[in-house]
């Protein structure tokens, strides 16, 4: 059984409020485990993922259930690996699946429980529940920690360890199915950095990137106001550029995104500027 899950709003800042509650941000994928008929894994998008991570298969978690976190990998600095999950997360055939590759559900929050909804309850009723659930850690299974208010402390940990981010949840707050609500927030530990236009995609829209040393970034898609692909295209034409691997605009903009991939690129890269 699929529910759609809550979603969340993103602010730039994070808080101090012990009404609220933070979190850890993981950076993995969003992730459904329901045992309400079989035991079924879904991502938020109702994809049905069950065959492909059998290592969370486990008759542990109680019938009537639905709980909603995220699955990462963690490398070996025990940081959740975001490039490692999704080359996982391809595989469809069971028999290719790399044993020394398993994921980690890390729930935080139930829907259903003992075959009933839930989400009326306040954030922190449900939060009992998933300990009852989850009384301790299974192998593949833990419960994301939370903590009261702290919402500026924690998230200099995050900058300081290289995180993704947190999340800040209002402990009155109820689960709101297929919303995205203001009671719960998630401020994103970007990196930002000015790099050049080296030129551009034709057929659909990605600005190529190039580090100031010449080495391409990756591919810009977000962030880009209608006014700014003008800007590009009319200075393109200018300098007469083609598509290529030889790309002259080079016209300097500033970016933010998540992180760097194993190869050197921007992860996620998103327009700010010009400079």
């Amino acid at each position: 059984m699929f529910i759609s899950p809550m979603l969340l709003h993103k602010i730039e800042n994070p808080f101090n409020n012990d009404d609220w509650v933070s979190e850890l941000k993981l950076d993995g994928i969003r992730f459904l485990y329901s045992t309400m008929i079989n035991v079924n894994f879904y991502t938020r998008h109702e994809n049905e993922v069950t065959d492909r991570f059998p290592e969370l298969a486990t008759n542990q978690v109680p019938k009537g259930t639905i709980l909603d976190g995220e699955i990462i990998i963690s490398d070996e600095n025990g940081k959740p690996d975001f490039e490692t999950l999704m080359s996982r997360f391809q595989i469809r055939n069971p028999r290719r699946i790399p044993k020394d590759k398993p994921v980690t559900f890390c729930a935080f929050d139930v829907v259903y429980f003992r075959g009933k909804d839930v989400s009326h309850l306040t954030l922190a009723e449900r939060k009992e529940l998933l300990t009852e659930i989850l009384q301790e850690d299974l192998p593949r299974i833990t419960k994301t920690l939370s903590i009261k208010g702290n919402g500026k402390k924690l998230y200099e940990l995050v900058k300081q360890q290289d995180l993704e981010g947190i999340v800040l949840k209002k402990k009155d707050s109820k689960y709101e199915i297929g919303k995205r609500s203001k009671n719960w927030l998630k401020v994103i530990n970007y990196k930002y950095a000015t790099v050049s236009i080296g030129g551009f995609r034709k057929s659909e829209f990605g600005w190529l990137l190039l580090f100031p040393d010449g080495k391409q970034a990756g591919v810009m898609e977000l962030g880009v106001s209608a006014e700014a692909r003008k800007i590009v295209h009319k200075l393109a034409r200018i300098v007469k550029t083609k598509e290529t691997n030889d790309y002259n605009v080079q016209l300097k903009c500033k970016v933010r995104y998540h992180s760097l991939t194993k190869a050197g690129f921007l992860r996620s890269p998103s327009f700010l500027e010009f400079a």
